[in-house]
């Protein structure tokens, strides 16, 4: 497994804002839309592509464009979908599924309520919204049945992230054949008892769409 923190100053800034208690969930949104476009950026470095022909007002030359299969999207519900419409924007051809996932606040284990993927993920690249990596359970949970189902490259977008969870995570994949990737725009220092990220920002679906239930 691969972690990429991204290093980069208005990556830093959009962050410092998502922390703030005092940020509303307009702003927050719209943060967060912004910043997971700039991970996205880092994420898509690798995105498989072929040659493509093309003509210009001046003269025929050779570009790219991206392989068959489409890479697949795949935001973990509920507040991977406040990371989507980030991600769509850098790669709008992309195909979307969907991953409903909840952590038990007891013993922090995450389990699947909902999906909408293909059956069959073979060859394809997937990318899993998911803003905290913070247990790993989640996250976890969510890369294995994407490898189950046959994805053979695999990066999560993170907002934070925290070392307990990164370790659990490359734990879970020891001995898996198939690249992981997390891009996060930090590593923050530890969870606390409660399983969140310290600092972080506190629990990001609430802070996305309020608190429901």
């Amino acid at each position: 497994m691969r972690t990429h923190v991204v290093d980069h100053p208005l990556v830093a800034h959009k962050l410092t804002a998502l922390r703030d208690e005092t940020t509303d969930s307009p702003t927050f949104r719209r943060l967060a839309d912004e910043l997971v476009t700039l991970l996205a950026y880092e994420a898509t470095r690798e995105v498989r592509v072929d040659p493509h022909d093309i003509v210009t007002p001046v003269a025929p030359t050779t570009g790219v464009k991206l392989a068959a299969p489409k890479p697949l999207v795949v935001p973990i519900l509920r507040a991977g979908l406040g990371m989507l419409d980030g991600m769509m924007r850098l790669l709008p051809t992309a195909e979307v599924g969907f991953l409903g996932m909840m952590r038990n606040e007891e013993t922090l284990e995450a389990t699947t309520y909902a999906e909408r993927l293909p059956e069959d993920l073979a060859g394809r690249q997937c990318y899993v919204l998911d803003p905290m990596l913070a247990t790993g359970g989640t996250l976890s949970a969510a890369v294995r049945f994407l490898i189950d189902r046959g994805a053979n490259d695999i990066t999560a977008i993170c907002l934070l992230a925290a070392p307990e969870g990164c370790a659990r995570l490359e734990g879970e994949l020891d001995g898996v054949d198939v690249p992981v990737t997390v891009v996060t725009a930090a590593m923050d220092e530890k969870l606390n008892d409660k399983g969140y990220i310290v600092p972080g920002l506190g629990d990001a679906g609430d802070r996305l769409y309020g608190v429901v239930g």
